[in-house]
C-alpha cells in the first residue's frame, strides 16, 4: 500500500499539477501564470520562514521551562513541509502548504497524524553489548534538581 501511495504522489500529483497549470496558462497567459507561481512560492517561502522562526522560539520557551516541546516541534514538522511544498511549482501544492500555514488547520491536521502514529507506530527500546535489565512497573519520572554543591577538602 505505501508503493501505491509513492506511485500516486511522484507521478498522479505532478500530472494533475502540470494539467491545473497549463489550463491556467490558457485562460491567464502563460506570463501572469509563471508570475503566480514565482509569488506564491516567494510569500509561502517568507511566511514558512516567519512561523518556523516563531516555532523555534517556543521550543527554545518550553525547553528553557523545563517542558517537553513536542507539541511545538510538531509544528515545525508541519511547517517544514508546508515550506517545502510551497516552493514546489503547483496549485495543490500551494493550496496544501498554505493550509499548513494556518494554525487552526494545522492543529487539525497535527491531531490527526499524531492521532494516526498513537495507532501504528510502535517504539521499542534496546541495548547493545549490555544485558536486558528487568523492565519497571512504576512508570513515573524522576527529577533531580541541585540547587548548589558543596566541595570538602581532604
Amino acid at each position: 500500500m505505501p508503493l501505491l501511495y509513492l506511485l500516486m504522489l511522484f507521478t498522479v500529483l505532478p500530472l494533475v499539477e502540470f494539467s491545473l497549470l497549463w489550463q491556467l496558462a490558457g485562460g491567464l497567459g502563460l506570463g501572469p501564470t509563471i508570475l503566480l507561481v514565482l509569488v506564491t512560492g516567494v510569500i509561502g517561502a517568507w511566511l514558512a520562514k516567519a512561523q518556523g522562526v516563531m516555532t523555534l522560539l517556543r521550543v527554545q520557551r518550553e525547553m528553557a521551562s523545563g517542558k517537553m516541546p513536542a507539541d511545538a516541534l510538531f509544528d515545525g514538522a508541519l511547517i517544514l513541509v508546508a515550506g517545502a511544498v510551497l516552493i514546489t511549482p503547483g496549485i495543490l501544492t500551494d493550496l496544501f502548504g498554505f493550509c499548513l500555514l494556518i494554525p487552526p488547520i494545522r492543529f487539525v491536521v497535527k491531531r490527526g497524524l499524531m492521532a494516526w502514529a498513537k495507532r501504528n507506530v510502535r517504539v521499542e527500546v534496546s541495548s547493545f553489548g549490555a544485558a536486558p535489565q528487568a523492565t519497571r512497573r512504576d512508570d513515573s519520572v524522576i527529577d533531580v534538581h541541585a540547587t548548589g554543591t558543596r566541595v570538602e577538602d581532604p
